[in-house]
């Protein structure tokens, strides 16, 4: 990778596939992973904040993709305690907005260029604590801390809550906008899944016996001084927040989504992408990463 100039995603890409030998036809991050049909019933409290159509007050349609953050299909990399949760809501009109989400509020660096140096240091032949050891020394990673404390032991996908990390801007019929983070948050249910079954097994098995495997979704909006740009700090616990509307599986997709590219900064009327240089170099590393596994 060059030593001058901002990373490229090109770079980035080569980066990841140098560290950890993806496969050529797997995402380049969250490789192995299951997709579901869902629909998505807005409650209409976020209508004074934002024109976007799927927070109104009418069902839109969804597609989610729950996932390891791992490139790997080595099934020990499932151990990884970074999830991901993927949502394409599809309007009425043919369009489409995403909410690409992980279980850690916040992420681990600001640039792209930190990140990749990460990537590089977290190659397939460093252990756990190697990496642990790498990050705790490093001060560009300091937000390392506050995403360990924040991780909660896991067994399944869907009894953890997942977080935007990034700021968005809702924007109103007044043209007035709001800084804003989204989070889903599990609707607790009866747990009788199979402790012996995969997280993605035990996920189907749920929704096949219609067991109602269903998300909040809760926006917190920004205060003056919150760090907007930036996703290594966490907002305020204190800050407002309001309950969006309500997210529910309905089944398996055969195709696993795999054709989709769920790109953060993919939006529509009355949501707007913050200036987080990260948010932005997601979009052109997830358009090289679907190049090169063969997605247009």
């Amino acid at each position: 990778m060059k030593n001058q100039g901002p990373v490229t995603a090109k770079e980035a890409i080569d980066s990841i596939e140098s560290a950890v030998h993806t496969e050529s036809h797997l995402r380049r991050a969250h490789a192995i992973g299951v997709a579901f049909d869902a629909t998505f019933q807005p409650t209409g409290a976020a209508v004074p904040w934002t024109t976007a159509a799927h927070l109104q007050q009418r069902e839109v349609s969804a597609v989610v993709r729950f996932s390891h953050s791992s490139t790997s299909r080595n099934p020990s990399e499932r151990l990884n305690p970074i999830k991901g949760m993927a949502v394409r809501f599809q309007l009425f009109d043919g369009t489409f907005t995403n909410l690409t989400m992980a279980n850690i509020p916040i992420f681990i660096s600001k640039t792209p260029d930190a990140f990749i140096r990460l990537v590089q240091a977290f190659d397939s032949r460093s252990t756990w604590a190697q990496r642990i050891d790498a990050l705790i020394h490093d001060a560009e990673y300091k937000a390392f801390g506050s995403i360990l404390k924040e991780l909660q032991p896991f067994r399944n996908f869907e009894s953890l809550h997942y977080y935007s990390i990034h700021a968005y801007y809702l924007r109103n019929k007044d043209m007035q906008k709001q800084a804003v983070r989204f989070e889903w948050q599990p609707v607790p249910q009866n747990d009788d899944g199979n402790v012996n079954s995969s997280m993605e097994n035990e996920l189907i098995h749920k929704v096949r016996l219609d067991q109602s495997v269903r998300f909040r979704l809760l926006i917190q909006f920004a205060e003056h001084g919150d760090a907007i740009d930036d996703p290594t700090i966490a907002w305020p616990d204190d800050r407002k927040k309001i309950e969006a509307g309500t997210l529910t599986l309905n089944s398996l997709r055969v195709d696993n989504a795999e054709s989709f590219i769920f790109d953060p900064t993919v939006t529509i009327e009355g949501i707007e992408c913050s200036d987080d240089p990260i948010l932005h170099f997601r979009s052109t590393a997830y358009a090289e990463s679907a190049k090169r596994r063969g997605v247009r």
